[in-house]
């Protein structure tokens, strides 16, 4: 049987559950009201994506992947899933180890059931129905002939990963990526023409992160070689680091991006960074304020300059990251063993962007919180600083990582329109490492549409269709594309 005519022979259907038995998952899903389904439907649906933020690999783009089998394009480097098969008690061989590729579907598969309630069996779903058109329910007993019909499909063009990003209209994609990074996939891609234009973001983490001195003596060898400065003091620091945000500039960087605790504030001069930097350089560790404070004053550095080049700067706070030792040495970083911390926010957060704004150099910024406790912090913190300038100026960004789901989503919106104005919030965006995961746009498209809708027939809001379809379409769409001009 040629390759067609096996794809052709899946869409047969069988007596297995289906995806819109009983009304799970139908083309109304989410949509609990007439008026939020006109709102879809007419004004949300169809609109282009334009994700500002996500860890998709600029390499497979610029190079059109073209994915062997769907473990290789759904279940690599994707720590949400990971998480939930460990939960299930499923062997670690079979999600980071040497299992072949077909045994660890087979092993998602099993695992996908148990997921209910959980953002996991929404996403795995709606992914099989729009990228796939598979609309039965994944199981162990389905799993090698969904494995089998998905990975024959991902030998097409049209799902290469250029494809696949046809596929959902994505019209802008903004990678993350180290200022050391030469951005040659990005330029390749810019050179192939690919139908999604490619940005890279600029991510310095490492540039401040001193906890370890020999590890941090490493990096500064390697940001000294790629911006041709040999980092002796300080001072070459800065000059390094603003050396390579002009050098992203040039090639169509607008964003920078930080993960962080919480954002630090002190009086400068609280400490001399540049006995701090020596220490660094011969090798001493700094204690835990010392340590803070070299963040704070390179975090000030960086967002002055970011200003100068009308940067948007990105602030992801309050993740505890690394938490297992045993498995961080086993696997290493971003493998599903991070939570959401409860660190301190507002005061140091008010003080470190108030500091910049005093000097009117407080560039349009986008705020994450991981603890939902913040959520009226983040969304009252944004209109301190918004001063009629630029629509939006202080962003609270939205729901993230363990909040990017459905009560998650409906609590930032909620924060938002009662402490802000959900009107001018600059929307979705995926943080995803993987090619599939766009239908996280249309979730929460839904998700806002039914908000509104909903608003509509509680008689909260007038039934205007042209004026509430334009706010749910600027806050799809519209409004990013004028925040950020790319």
């Amino acid at each position: 049987m040629d390759q067609n005519s096996k794809i052709r022979s899946f869409k047969k259907k069988d007596n297995r559950l289906h995806v819109s038995s009983n009304g799970f998952m139908s083309p109304d899903f989410l949509l609990q009201s007439e008026f939020s389904k006109k709102l879809y439907y007419n004004h949300a649906k169809n609109l282009p994506i334009i994700d500002y933020h996500c860890h998709l690999s600029p390499e497979l783009i610029a190079n059109d992947k073209q994915f062997e089998n769907c473990s290789q394009a759904w279940l690599a480097g994707d720590h949400y899933k990971w998480r939930a098969m460990r939960t299930l008690g499923v062997d670690e061989k079979f999600i980071t180890g040497d299992a072949s590729d077909i045994k660890k579907f087979g092993k998602w598969a099993e695992t996908v059931p148990y997921t209910i309630r959980n953002p996991l069996f929404h996403w795995t779903h709606l992914e099989l129905q729009r990228y796939f058109d598979i609309d039965q329910l994944l199981c162990k007993e389905n799993a090698v002939e969904i494995y089998e019909k998905t990975s024959a499909v991902l030998q097409q063009k049209s799902h290469s990963t250029n494809g696949l990003l046809r596929q959902m209209n994505v019209e802008v994609v903004c990678t993350t990526d180290d200022p050391i990074d030469e951005l040659i996939h990005h330029q390749k891609a810019k050179k192939n023409k690919i139908n999604s234009k490619l940005l890279p973001t600029f991510r310095p983490d490492k540039a401040y992160t001193v906890e370890n001195p020999l590890e941090y003596l490493d990096y500064l060898e390697k940001l000294g070689d790629v911006s041709d400065i040999n980092i002796d003091s300080y001072q070459d620091l800065i000059a390094a680091l603003n050396d390579r945000i002009v050098y992203f500039h040039k090639h169509g960087g607008c964003l920078s991006d930080h993960g962080l605790e919480q954002l630090y504030y002190f009086e400068l001069g609280t400490y001399d960074i540049d006995i701090l930097f020596n220490k660094l350089k011969n090798k001493k560790s700094l204690d835990h304020q010392e340590t803070n404070y070299f963040k704070f004053e390179t975090l000030l550095h960086l967002c002055r300059m970011y200003h100068a080049q009308g940067w948007t700067q990105q602030f992801h706070l309050g993740a505890l990251r690394n938490t297992n030792q045993r498995m961080l040495a086993q696997l290493g970083p971003d493998t599903g063993f991070d939570s959401i911390g409860d660190f301190s926010q507002a005061a140091t957060l008010s003080k470190f962007l108030n500091a910049l704004d005093t000097t009117n150099q407080l560039t349009k910024t986008i705020i994450y919180n991981l603890n939902p406790a913040d959520n009226e912090v983040m969304a009252t913190m944004t209109g301190n600083f918004n001063d009629g300038s630029v629509k939006g100026k202080i962003q609270f960004g939205s729901a993230w990582w363990f909040l990017d789901q459905k009560d998650g989503m409906e609590k930032q919106i909620n924060s938002l329109s009662n402490l802000g104005l959900l009107s001018c919030f600059i929307g979705m965006l995926t943080d995803s490492r993987s090619f599939l995961s766009f239908p996280r746009h249309e979730y929460f498209r839904r998700i806002l549409c039914n908000i509104i809708g909903q608003d509509v027939e509680n008689g909260e809001l007038p039934a205007d269709e042209k004026w509430l379809g334009k706010i749910i379409s600027d806050v799809c769409y519209n409004n990013a594309k004028e925040y950020f001009g790319f």
